[in-house]
């Protein structure tokens, strides 16, 4: 079981408080203007002196990343090298070379040669996607051959040596050069995905450890010796909170394994730092890890773990492992870094809809956190050897100032590649030692490091940046982070906080972090006291009673101004979220959700209710239109009468919702028909909505089957409109019955399901690849409209893409969906089962299993992840509404495989993986869908940022969340009004 609390603070508290208190740790301890003294010789130095072309500073300056030059060329680092196909390749490096100018001038000899290679490549360059002759195809392949070579003599600045053993050569020259250097070195790689790449980096670790063992002395101390920094992601597939239980019984033995090796030699080994929510694991796994230290290893000095200043809980960090320390009687090395991963973790914050950001969101608020640290390291220097790894001049002088005062030991840390200059006038000082962060591997391992950094580094506020650029002068470069704060806006953050994402008008809806024992517990408190109740069933005859009173109470609520329909949602919104672990258990007990998709549903209710209230006061606005003078027209928007709203199982709560507060809102009165395997829920959200102020005559709750309740209220004479999502053949039925009708013809709004796929060519990262279809086939159990069923992978990278989703979802947990661990719970009932398993049999006799589970004897058992290579799209001729998904491959024009994807008829969602932006702009425009995602993963639309639905076979559209959904609800009046019939033109006359 995870555990009950937590070892640190809460990780999202207000920035200005956390900020506050960093700077009390400074005051009085640190004299910026002498920092600032000694750092400015540095600088000018290196300005006057400055480093080769192809070092970071330089590319920086030559070719900054907010430029269309440097993001080619960062692109390019990113995808090229993996790239196995000569027509993908041509068709990336024309897409990204064909945006940017490299023509213009650049300042230096090397730089401008540079440019002009380039620029004259691109004319030998076909357009993307284009079919290029003969003579244009060998000038292009000449092109990218050279485009290749230039990427990977970019990879060679940065990665030390594609082995470990040309690593330490490498190292061995550089330390001739500057003898008071070592190295820690890390094996390039992306975190494992599949048990098999966990091995695999364990073996390449274990190989290090032995090669730089064999040239160490081991009766030095770990910082005489070289050592090696490692991933805890790259060592487990699983490594995240909710797989507490697997992560300390398999991740720590295979890291004691390299604990043992480096202990021996006495190496230097340090646990690179993560995410955010990795943290508290983490430490479970370090003190873990430290115990058994204490126990076999007392004397060694070297276990450590890296320590992000950017994280509002870095102070309270140190602390913590300081103390861990001092338990075991141990010494840690500890690396301090800014940190890594800053846009993912506020993006995090933004989709979770957390109450604050877990990182500094300014770059002068992390300097502070970054000296406040510092300062907590040197004075906790009984227990920790502290290693600064900083490229600023100003950070590197005050660390040397306080390391003076407190007369500590220490060492200074850089990245290859980078810094060089300011260390090459830092190493100067005869006391200073340096350790230099080296990576090792194939230069194809290198892009996501690659480009982290150049992220990192190249954005404007930072000192590598700046210090390349002569226009910053001296002053600006040196400013005091501790002056910088003083801000007008008092240390508040740039970025909106989550809760404001959408401004001032629409609240986010406020969301949980499973891994934070607090939020975790008031889930399962909720669960644990939680008991479904049972909802009667209404039968067809109640039908017309009920009909009849949403008629009659259609006049008041129509005439209810809207700002005070759109109120009661408001309120409706506040309530449900205060309710959320209780809705959340609801939708787990009876809808067989994990605790992520319960959070994300009821999230996405209140999110329906705030943007639907808000769209509802802009769309019914009267709206005055142009005319000739002497009269006034007005268009009007207002409600159509009583609608039947018909919702589905598998999102029982939200779509429930959004549909009853589109219905409401703009005047109309609803008949509520849930599906009848998750009544609880809807009645839970129909009592939410009474309570603020719903009248109960102008919602009603009808539960019952469909083929009974449903039909019957859909027959009714008097329905103004039916929206209904669920399945395509039970839409078609609802228009039919509706068409049949005498009397008004009654708007049908339906969304229904899609043969949903993704397209994956050989730029795209398998990796994300990986990640992307594993989310979107399998989560919910493949039980969402959006799900994908159709993978076509490009035929030159299926085999290993392939692999990689196959060895991910082999370590998916299926099971219980209120155990935290599961990933899968059961399909929502016995004939789901039951249909899911006939689809079963079909494709085993038909396809060619690629992924086959445990087989599920009866429903409550989950169903495992199934995948099946099918010969071709065409095949593809069912929806199956489970975790099921079926693969192709594809070779030739990317454009002929989206036409046969719109000839199966079906248009909800498609996913698109590929690193060609034209390309991927030209499949979104030729795709019959309704949602096109790039890059990422296909399901959860946010209400108002991805209004949601599709055409065709899947839907009738307008989409849900967006702009037009209201709209429909509504009949529209012109109000034509002669202003002279009481005589003459007044406004005319007056003017």
């Amino acid at each position: 079981m995870p555990r009950a609390a937590d070892r640190l603070p809460f990780p999202y508290r207000p920035e200005p408080g956390v900020l506050a208190e960093r700077l009390s740790t400074l005051d009085g301890a640190l004299d910026w203007p002498a920092a600032a003294r000694q750092a400015a010789p540095w600088v000018r130095a290196v300005r006057e002196n400055p480093p080769p072309f192809w070092a970071m500073e330089s590319l920086l300056k030559e070719y900054p990343i907010s430029s269309a030059e440097g993001l080619a060329l960062m692109r390019l680092a990113e995808a090229l090298l993996r790239v196995p196909d000569a027509e993908t390749a041509i068709a990336l490096t024309a897409d990204q070379l064909g945006r940017a100018d490299f023509e213009g001038a650049a300042d230096s000899t090397l730089a401008r040669l540079s440019s002009t290679a380039i620029a004259m490549s691109k004319h030998f360059l076909p357009e993307a996607d284009s079919q290029p002759g003969l003579m244009s195809k060998l000038g292009a392949r000449t092109v990218v051959a050279a485009t290749l070579r230039a990427v990977q003599l970019l990879g060679r600045q940065f990665v030390l040596g594609q082995t470990i053993e040309a690593g330490l050569k490498e190292a061995a020259a550089a330390r001739k050069r500057q003898p008071r250097l070592g190295f820690s070195f890390d094996m390039l790689g992306e975190g494992a995905r599949t048990d098999e790449d966990a091995l695999r980096y364990l073996a390449s670790y274990q190989n290090a450890i032995s090669v730089i063992a064999a040239g160490a002395d081991p009766a030095r101390h770990p910082s005489g010796n070289d050592g090696i920094s490692i991933k805890l992601s790259a060592l487990h597939p699983r490594y995240e909170d909710a797989q507490h239980g697997r992560v300390m019984r398999e991740l720590v033995p295979r890291v004691w394994l390299l604990c043992e090796g480096a202990a021996a030699a006495n190496l230097n080994l340090t646990i690179d730092a993560e995410e955010v929510d990795r943290l508290e694991l983490s430490l479970e796994v370090f003190e873990a890890l430290a115990a058994r230290v204490a126990q076999q290893f007392p004397q060694w000095q070297g276990f450590g773990l890296a320590l992000q200043a950017y994280q509002t809980r870095a102070v309270e960090l140190i602390g913590h492992v300081a103390a861990l320390a001092r338990r075991y009687r141990l010494t840690f090395m500890c690396r301090l870094v800014k940190g890594a991963y800053w846009d993912a973790e506020i993006k995090r914050a933004q989709e979770l809809g957390l109450p604050a950001y877990p990182v500094f969101t300014r770059k002068p608020h992390t300097d502070v956190s970054y000296l406040a640290c510092a300062r907590a390291l040197l004075d906790a220097s009984d227990a920790i050897y502290p290693q600064f790894a900083t490229h600023n001049a100003g950070t590197i002088a005050a660390i040397l100032q306080m390391a003076e005062a407190q007369t500590a030991p220490f060492e200074l840390q850089r990245l290859h590649g980078m810094g060089e200059g300011i260390y090459r006038e830092v190493l100067k000082n005869p006391a200073v030692s340096c350790r230099v962060y080296a990576p090792v591997g194939a230069h194809r391992d290198l892009l996501a490091y690659l480009v982290r950094r150049l992220l990192e580094n190249g954005a404007n506020s930072s000192f590598v940046h700046q210090l390349a650029d002569e226009s910053v002068g001296m002053d600006e470069l040196l400013v005091s982070p501790l002056l910088a704060t003083e801000a007008p806006q008092d240390g508040a953050p740039d970025l909106p906080l989550p809760p404001e994402l959408y401004g001032p008008e629409r609240p986010n809806s406020l969301g949980l972090d499973l891994a934070v024992a607090a939020h975790r517990e008031r889930l399962l408190a909720a669960h644990a006291t939680l008991e479904v109740p049972t909802v009667p069933e209404a039968r067809a005859q109640e039908a017309d009673a009920a009909m009849a009173r949403a008629v009659q109470a259609f006049g008041d609520w129509h005439r209810t101004p809207v700002a005070q329909r759109a109120a009661t949602l408001r309120r409706a919104a506040d309530a449900m979220q205060k309710q959320m672990p209780r809705l959340c258990a609801l939708l787990v007990k009876e809808a067989h959700k994990g605790w992520n998709d319960a959070v994300s549903e009821v999230r996405e209710a209140i999110d329906f209710l705030r943007y639907y209230a808000n769209e509802a006061e802009r769309v019914m606005a009267p709206h005055v239109l142009p005319g000739p003078t002497g009269e006034s027209n007005t268009l009007r928007l207002e409600g159509r009468g009583a609608w039947v709203c018909i919702s589905p199982w598998n999102f029982p709560l939200a779509i429930f919702t959004g549909q009853v507060a589109a219905a409401l809102v703009t005047g109309n009165t609803v008949l509520a028909k849930p599906a009848e395997q998750t009544p609880a829920i809807a009645l839970a959200a129909v009592r939410l909505l009474h309570a603020a102020g719903v009248p109960s005559d102008v919602l009603q709750l009808l539960h019952g089957p469909g083929e009974t309740v449903g039909a019957a209220l859909v027959a009714q004479p008097g329905v103004a409109g039916v929206v209904f999502t669920g399945s395509t053949q039970v839409a078609r039925l609802i228009q039919r019955a509706l068409a049949a009708q005498d009397g008004p013809i009654v708007p049908l709004i339906a969304e229904t399901g899609g043969i949903n796929a993704m397209l994956v060519d050989s730029t795209a990262l398998p990796e994300q690849v990986a990640d992307a279809v594993v989310e979107s086939a399998f989560r919910s159990a493949g039980q969402r409209c959006s799900a994908l069923r159709l993978l076509c992978v490009h035929e030159a990278v299926a085999e290993g893409v392939i692999a990689m989703i196959q060895g991910a979802a082999r370590e998916l947990v299926a099971g219980d969906p209120a155990d935290l661990a599961t990933d899968l719970g059961p399909v929502i009932d016995a004939d789901a089962f039951d249909g899911i398993a006939r689809h079963l049999q079909r494709l085993r006799a038909q396809a060619r299993p690629l992924l086959e589970g445990p087989d599920a004897a009866t429903w409550p058992q989950p169903i495992a992840p199934q995948m099946f290579e099918v010969g071709s799209i065409a095949d593809v001729t069912q929806e199956i509404f489970g975790p099921v998904l079926q693969v192709v491959r594809w070779k030739g024009d990317p454009l002929a495989v989206v036409r046969q994807i719109n000839a199966l008829g079906y248009g909800l969602t498609l996913g698109i993986q590929t690193r060609i932006d034209s390309r991927a702009l030209a499949l979104a425009g030729a795709a019959r869908v309704g949602n096109v995602y790039v890059n990422r993963n296909m399901i959860g639309a946010v209400v108002g940022v991805q209004p949601f639905g599709g055409e065709g076979l899947s839907g009738t559209g307008p989409k849900a969340g967006g702009p037009h959904y209201l709209q429909r609800f509504c009949a529209e009046q012109t109000l034509t009004i002669n202003t002279t019939a009481a005589g003459g033109n007044v406004a005319l006359f007056t003017r």
